[in-house]
């Protein structure tokens, strides 16, 4: 289907994928990073210890991360739209099963595991490549854009899910929340999910004013286990553990933490919430700096930022300390996902970015899994949040001094060295 040019005077169709992808990401992420409200609600109603959901529930993030590749993979074969519909299946069959599970397989098979399978594949993982290739000159802020959606998840999903437990029962909750899904997904993939770009993406044709050529990937001849084994990408994926690892334990064991330290649960559902409405409008931003500054600089900015902001919620003692915390993290919350996945763009080029994409995902997903159970056990063992909570702070400000060594794009003799390898030769 032709697509006008962003030179043509017209609107970008880019924009409306960019649009959907975004509100697509606000529910998936929104209710696999936003299910504070969810867990003590489900542990009292099923007889579980936090110890036993948050093992479910770290699986269940393992799950997601496992289906991120496969998710990648069937993207770059069968197309975005196949992916998208796939995946709101599998999760309304979960959906449907795990409201009527009641012992602790049933419940890790389907909340923990099949659900986040359908999450998987309707996650940012499932849209970075259109997004990719549909954009060249401000690949940056339409990334950031998709980021978005998964900071206003947090902060629309957290407190929403808060107010609707307090009339509702988590069954009902989830059910509600698997229709809504189903009615903003269907339609967002059968109408403006078009994996064909224009040649060139959103780029100037040349002659017009302000055209330049795209800037070529120095490994994009890279096949994926090449690309793998390079430094940048384990640089990469270290950040995303990281970002994983503090993502998750927010989301899952934030609330529960702000409770426990006096904090009444509305409170800590808009402490936790603000964050997220906070990097709604700071990706706007933050996405036009990604396409001005060295991605790396922002990035070790952001992670840095994060990991003291952790510190300072588990020292916050009052309501003014918690929401004045939430506010600068808030700013800087949003971007890590989208500048690594803008990274590895530049790096090894749009037609290995979603299944790369994938498996440094997976990275995130690990980080996600162990929080989670570290979270309940850490809890229940030491009755306190200092050891998840300090570990996720320093994993942050790890991550920040490692992604500056990450290469900037252009520069492939300079990456070379920097990867520690030799570039592959002949056309692969």
């Amino acid at each position: 289907m032709h697509s006008p040019s962003p030179s043509a005077g017209r609107w970008y169709f880019g924009w409306n994928i960019v649009a959907a992808a975004t509100v697509i990401t606000l529910l998936t992420v929104g209710m696999r990073l936003g299910i504070g409200p969810l867990f003590l609600p489900m542990a009292q109603d099923l007889g579980f210890s936090r110890s036993l959901l948050s093992s479910i529930v770290a699986i269940g993030m393992l799950s997601y991360g496992l289906a991120m590749p496969l998710a990648g993979w069937l993207v770059a074969r069968r197309g975005t739209r196949f992916v998208l519909l796939t995946g709101t299946a599998i999760l309304v069959v979960a959906t449907l099963w795990a409201v009527r599970a009641r012992t602790p397989m049933a419940v890790l098979l389907s909340f923990g595991i099949l659900m986040s399978v359908g999450a998987g594949f309707t996650s940012p993982i499932a849209m970075t490549p259109i997004i990719s290739r549909w954009f060249h000159r401000r690949r940056g802020m339409a990334l950031f854009f998709l980021s978005t959606g998964s900071m206003a998840g947090i902060a629309i999903m957290t407190p929403v899910l808060g107010m609707a437990l307090q009339h509702l029962s988590w069954q009902t909750t989830l059910l509600a929340f698997a229709l809504l899904f189903v009615v903003t997904t269907v339609p967002a993939a059968l109408l403006f999910m078009r994996d064909q770009a224009p040649e060139g993406g959103d780029a100037p044709l040349p002659g017009t004013r302000g055209s330049a050529a795209p800037a070529i990937a120095p490994f994009a001849h890279y096949r994926v286990a090449q690309a793998m084994r390079t430094g940048t990408f384990a640089k990469v994926s270290l950040g995303l553990f990281a970002c994983g690892f503090s993502m998750n334990l927010l989301g899952t064991h934030g609330m529960p933490m702000l409770m426990d330290h006096g904090f009444d649960a509305t409170t800590s559902a808009l402490g936790i919430g603000l964050i997220g409405l906070v990097a709604i409008p700071s990706t706007v931003f933050l996405g036009r700096l990604a396409d001005r500054l060295p991605r790396r600089w922002l990035l070790s900015v952001i992670y840095g930022v994060r990991g003291l902001g952790f510190f300072a919620l588990l020292l916050a003692g009052s309501t003014l300390e918690l929401y004045g915390t939430s506010v600068i993290g808030g700013i800087v919350w949003a971007g890590s996902i989208a500048l690594s996945s803008a990274i590895l763009a530049d790096v090894y080029g749009v037609r290995l970015v979603g299944v790369l994409y994938g498996w440094a995902y997976l990275a995130h997903q690990v980080g996600a899994m162990i929080s989670s159970w570290l979270g309940g056990w850490g809890y229940e063992r030491l009755g306190s949040h200092w050891l998840a909570f300090g570990m996720a702070g320093a994993l942050l400000l790890l991550a920040s001094g490692v992604v500056l060594t990450l290469p900037g794009p252009g520069r492939k003799r300079d990456s070379e060295a920097e990867l520690g390898m030799k570039t592959a030769s002949g056309p692969l």
